[in-house]
């Protein structure tokens, strides 16, 4: 019993008053502490990636004057380069610990990004940006673990919070390439690459002053291929893979949609974008909450696959719409959609670390990066393929995809489930 509670409540004491910042008590901004500091360092990072791989191909072929194939070519092979190096790299993060990875990761960033200053044929443009992809796929693969235990029993939520604030960055980032682009001149290629390269800088400084995290004893020895072993993580990699194209229907396939397609204006496509951003960076941590284990991570997945094939659906049915009417019913289609995409994240990025043994975490972090970054190589093909080519029945077949994954994907969890400590 309360001694408190006989007294009269003018004798009670009084609650200490809550002296943190609105932002805080709103959610908004993290308490001060390792979590904050990585949130921080990966704003400022994505904040000028996503400012520099808007400019790149113009700034390949408007300054090293190289043509669209070759810029073409020099993108894809850097971004296979890239993907190759996530579990070796994330296993060395897992035996030496990922503090020090990571920060080697973010100065061969800044040295590979001002080396592309000097690039002038298509061989140094491409080991440029193959090697700037390669530490940017190893410092995923490294944060990966700094996530998982600076965000302790709140990583679900941790995790939400980082993404609303990557696709905030992301947002910011395209406004300083419109204004690049705008610009047009070899002055501002190369000054956006050059402040491209300070965030990196800026990034590492931010998170040099983390704790240090020791690597964590390996209970099955040092095998740096143990997740390619793990056939259950591999299909939820696989399946995960697929989801994530879902990322590409409204930056890549709306618009082309829009515009070959529908009567809708032209600026609708931004107004799909900004509604999108908007509705992640508001929604995410409340759609994370309560998406914790293995059960209910794998039920969001089920919701997310659904709600594609509605939204989707509900893309599809633009053509021939009057102009209003095409960009009113698109717009519910694309707010259904990115409902999907929170849901998604949520139960994805749940899964990604309870999956994974926590010895561990950058191998299978390495792993999960290669999944993505192949979804994201075939989503403009696949996409194209089914959604702009086959019109109504591709957006429909592309949706049932979303939906068999998001299905399959609670039974991998039951599958891993007999072979390691995992909720019900």
């Amino acid at each position: 019993m309360n001694p408190n509670s006989t007294l009269s409540p003018d004798r009670q004491e009084a609650a200490p008053p809550d002296r943190r910042s609105w932002l805080v008590r709103r959610g908004l901004l993290l308490e001060s502490g390792p979590q904050r500091r990585l949130a921080l360092g990966g704003f400022v990072n994505q904040l000028g990636t996503a400012a520099f791989l808007a400019t790149a191909p113009l700034y390949a072929m408007r300054v090293i004057g190289l043509s669209v194939g070759q810029v073409g070519l020099g993108l894809g092979v850097a971004g296979v380069v890239g993907l190759l190096a996530g579990p070796p790299v994330g296993h060395l993060a897992d035996r030496r610990g990922p503090n020090g990875v990571f920060l080697a990761t973010l100065l061969i960033q800044t040295a590979a990004m001002v080396s592309l200053l000097f690039a002038h044929s298509f061989v140094a443009f491409m080991a440029a940006v193959a090697v700037t992809d390669l530490a940017g796929a190893s410092g995923g693969a490294a944060r990966g673990p700094m996530i998982r235990r600076f965000g302790g029993d709140e990583v679900p939520k941790f995790r939400s919070y980082l993404r609303s604030v990557a696709f905030l960055a992301s947002t910011f980032g395209a406004l300083a390439a419109g204004v690049v682009i705008q610009l047009d001149s070899s002055a501002a290629y190369r000054a956006l690459i050059v402040a491209n390269a300070l965030t990196f800088l800026g990034c590492a400084a931010v998170l040099l002053r983390l704790p240090r995290l020791e690597p964590l004893p390996a209970s099955t020895g040092s095998d740096r291929w143990l997740a390619l072993k793990d056939r259950p993580y591999m299909a939820f990699v696989v399946l995960d893979g697929i989801l994530w194209i879902q990322g590409e229907v409204v930056t890549y396939a709306l618009p082309l949609w829009v515009v070959l397609h529908t009567e809708a204006p032209r600026w609708f496509t931004g107004v799909a974008l900004a509604v999108n951003t908007v509705l992640v960076v508001l929604l995410q941590i409340r759609t994370s909450r309560g998406i914790k284990g293995g059960r209910l991570a794998g039920r969001a997945t089920q919701r997310a696959g659904l709600a594609f094939l509605i939204g989707m659906g509900v893309i599809a049915l633009a053509p021939g719409l009057p102009g209003w009417a095409a960009a009113a019913i698109m717009l519910a289609g694309v707010a259904v959609h990115t409902l999907g995409s929170l849901w998604h994240a949520a139960g994805s990025l749940e899964l990604r670390f309870r999956l994974a043994p926590a010895h561990a975490q950058g191998q299978y972090s390495g792993m999960f990066g290669i999944g993505m970054g192949l979804c994201y190589t075939v989503a403009p093909a696949l996409l194209g393929l089914l959604c702009l080519t086959w019109g109504a029945p591709g957006w429909l077949a592309m949706g049932t995809l979303f939906v068999a994954a998001g299905l399959a994907i609670p039974f991998v969890v039951r599958w891993a489930a007999r072979s390691r400590e995992l909720d019900a």
